[in-house]
């Protein structure tokens, strides 16, 4: 693959990543209810699904989804389900309050959320968005030289898609950490919950006018 090829999928992907798509606002969700460096197991966990929908992409598994309608259909709607999930449950969630706060009301601190959990949440919202795998399928063949061979270029393209989203979703999960003391500052402290789960359902809906490219 020549730079140039490389410059131009680099320009492409930025700008397209930075969307905010279920992914980004997922990131954002999680940056103002748990902070950004919680967030880095959100970015972790979406990557991970990303490189499983791209080598699907590759394989032919992708096209076939891309041209079913039934298929595309059944994995779109079970993602708007867990997004409409994650959504409520957080939306319903106790306001947000400092950790001596709740110390001072009962004794125990609250249990943090694991990292793991909010890496599990990024991957079930990215992995059941079969946008992504469609997105893939019609994006890769543009930056592909197929007079060369191909597993390198796909694994180069694979890593820079994999840079550019984690970057995109750190600074959508900074962006809402840095949100937090500005709502307690104002006293909009109960607000949190609500503005993170109104994102998530927003993402849902996002997701569930999704159509086939």
């Amino acid at each position: 693959m020549d730079w140039q090829t490389w410059v131009l999928f680099v320009t492409t992907v930025f700008f397209l990543s930075a969307t905010p798509g279920p992914n980004m606002l997922l990131a954002l969700s999680h940056g103002i209810r748990f902070g950004p460096r919680k967030a880095v197991a959100t970015g972790i966990g979406t990557i991970a699904a990303l490189m499983i929908l791209m080598v699907v992409s590759v394989t032919g598994l992708g096209a076939l989804l891309a041209a079913s309608e039934t298929a595309f259909s059944v994995v779109k709607w079970c993602g708007v389900a867990y997004l409409l999930f994650l959504g409520v449950k957080t939306w319903r969630a106790p306001g947000m309050v400092d950790t001596s706060e709740a110390e001072a009301a009962d004794g125990v601190p609250p249990k943090p959320m694991a990292a793991w959990k909010l890496g599990a949440q990024a991957f079930l919202v990215c992995f059941s968005n079969p946008k992504a795998i469609v997105f893939f399928v019609a994006l890769f063949p543009q930056f592909l030289e197929t007079a060369q061979p191909l597993t390198g270029q796909v694994a180069i393209l694979a890593v820079t898609f994999a840079v550019c989203e984690f970057l995109w979703i750190m600074t959508y999960a900074t962006g809402g950490g840095r949100l937090v003391p500005l709502l307690k500052r104002a006293g909009f402290g109960r607000l949190v919950n609500r503005l993170s789960g109104g994102m998530l359902i927003g993402a849902g809906a996002l997701l569930a006018v999704a159509r086939r490219m």
